[in-house]
């Protein structure tokens, strides 16, 4: 008697006529307040629909604009641009000392470049300068997202054969740029809080620790939202391309992060030029 009421229960709620109700895609505010409280289920959901440039364009242009903001009013606090023109200057002047031992320039070329750039700190930002800074933010924020998209999509693609295109790998990784706007929020409030510049929220930057020392690239490496952001990217990458399993997901986000990190530092210590560079 009870199977035949659940039966006939269920006959009933999808009866012929009944029209199923299509789901909704979710709004952009959605989105946004799902991939902070619920990644795995707005992920899901966004996966169902095709992947739309808005999804990643969006918050990468306001994380972006965010960063030159939080640049802006970082460098405009008389104490920390000192701090940061201090230690740009010394490490300038260690990378230098450094090629003119290996013979790539003189010890006049090295004082005559290092003059120039102190001369051009001490004059503080210029309006010129501001608007190159967020231009340059805007211009290889945008070139690195595309870059090192490109490189989850080939894995997710050809690797992992998932079902999928390019478009659905921006869409993962533009969507973790409302974690990066947090970071950037609560990396300026500290920076004026704590009186010196800090670039993130690793235990490097707690420790005002030299990251271009292993100890210190590994420390940096230690950062709760730069861990949360690739998690949820990690997520994210396997509901959009439909993938049984995050595991192989999470193995190649994180590779990236870490291996590639590795292969800029030692490149750094090999071509001390590229330090000039920040990296």
């Amino acid at each position: 008697m009870d199977n035949f009421d659940s039966n006939d229960s269920t006959s009933s709620n999808t009866s012929p006529g009944a029209e199923v109700q299509p789901e909704e895609e979710l709004s952009l505010s959605d989105k946004m307040v799902g991939i902070i409280s619920e990644p795995s289920t707005t992920f899901e959901k966004i996966s169902k629909f095709p992947p739309k440039t808005m999804d990643w364009f969006t918050p990468m242009l306001l994380l972006l604009v965010l960063v030159f903001i939080s640049q802006f009013l970082l460098l405009n606090n008389k104490e920390l641009y000192y701090q940061v023109k201090e230690k740009q200057i010394a490490r300038m002047e260690k990378n230098f000392n450094e090629m003119v031992k290996q013979g790539k320039m003189t010890q006049d070329q090295a004082n005559t470049q290092l003059n120039a750039i102190q001369d051009r700190m001490d004059k503080g930002i210029t309006p010129v300068q501001i608007v190159f800074q967020g231009v340059g933010i805007l211009i290889f924020g945008f070139i690195i997202f595309f870059i090192i998209t490109g490189i989850y999509f080939l894995f997710a693609k050809f690797a992992f054969k998932g079902d999928g295109s390019y478009q659905s790998a921006l869409v993962a990784s533009g969507m973790v740029s409302y974690i990066g706007m947090i970071q950037v929020i609560v990396t300026t409030i500290l920076a004026f809080v704590m009186g010196r510049m800090m670039n993130d929220t690793s235990v490097a930057s707690f420790m005002d620790m030299d990251k271009s020392t292993f100890t210190g690239f590994i420390l940096a490496k230690l950062d709760v939202f730069s861990i949360w952001s690739y998690s949820v990217l990690s997520i994210g990458l396997a509901k959009m391309f439909k993938a049984s399993s995050a595991l192989k997901y999470f193995l190649l986000v994180f590779g990236v992060w870490i291996l590639g990190g590795l292969l800029l530092f030692f490149l750094a210590e090999a071509i001390p030029f590229l330090k000039l560079f920040g990296m």
